[in-house]
């Protein structure tokens, strides 16, 4: 995978956990319980998709400025889009695109629930 910066990026956020979800083979991250990013492995545990979350004209304009980004797989596709991991998104849009996914479903909780999410102790995140 050209982006293995990705995980210790995203582990580096306020309140965000990893676990794998073996029945699809997906390494999900999430904050406050709900999935903002995922890397989906195949068969062999080689990421084949970045799956993240964007506002849909967000997520269609860049699906047409890149080949290399799609409608989420397995997901909504308005809402998801997935991603090559070996594909040619810059590195500095990607983080971009992550960070706009946790911010999206950060901001989808009540503020009291995100006050509660960012100010949790960082621990054992690592659900791996």
């Amino acid at each position: 995978m050209k982006y293995d910066w990705m995980d210790g990026f995203l582990l580096d956020k306020k309140g965000v956990t990893k676990d794998f979800k073996e029945e699809w083979n997906w390494i999900r991250y999430q904050i406050g319980g709900k999935m903002f990013a995922a890397l989906c492995l195949n068969g062999d545990g080689k990421p084949y998709y970045i799956t993240l979350k964007l506002e849909p004209a967000e997520g269609e304009f860049l699906r047409g400025q890149y080949k290399d980004i799609v409608p989420g797989y397995y997901m909504n596709k308005d809402h998801w889009n997935s991603i090559d991991p070996d594909g040619n998104v810059p590195e500095e849009l990607l983080k971009d695109l992550l960070d706009k996914s946790y911010e999206l479903v950060l901001n989808g909780f009540s503020k009291k629930k995100r006050m509660e999410i960012l100010s949790e102790e960082k621990g054992d995140k690592d659900g791996l």
